[in-house]
């Protein structure tokens, strides 16, 4: 029994021991303090969602959210550009019809609903929209 590496092996072993012994020790002192407060985490997480829900309904659907529209921006009968109160024709619509990428159709859109709104353009046809589209 006087084998060096036993000796090392068995060296190895306690401090391996140690350590553990070392790591319940922190981990018993973790579950001896005082647990959080329930109800304050779950009115936190939900404020948390209720703000996080609001920004993305928002993002989605700005022409519904809390701030009013503009008065150029209010429709009255006829087409409007998708997203927006902005009167349109059918031709403009049918064009915004034929790009195929949906984004690129949501960046048009943008794009001709911001001109027409720095303009002050009550309705938006095709010379305009060929116009406005133009990046």
């Amino acid at each position: 029994m006087d084998d060096p590496t036993l000796d090392q092996r068995l060296a190895a072993l306690e401090s391996r021991l140690g350590r553990l012994e070392a790591l319940l020790a922190g981990l018993g002192d973790k579950l001896d303090r005082p647990s959080l407060n329930l109800d304050e985490a779950r009115a936190s997480i939900q404020s948390w969602v209720t703000d996080y829900v609001s920004l993305r309904l928002q993002q989605l659907v700005p022409e519904t959210c809390e701030h009013g529209a503009p008065e150029a921006e209010v429709a009255s009968d006829g087409p409007v550009l998708p997203g927006t109160r902005i009167r349109c024709t059918d031709e403009v619509l049918h064009r915004l019809g034929r790009i195929p990428i949906p984004f690129v159709r949501q960046l048009v859109t943008q794009r001709v609903a911001d001109t027409a709104r720095a303009e002050k353009v009550g309705l938006v046809d095709v010379p305009f929209f060929e116009r406005a589209a133009t990046f």
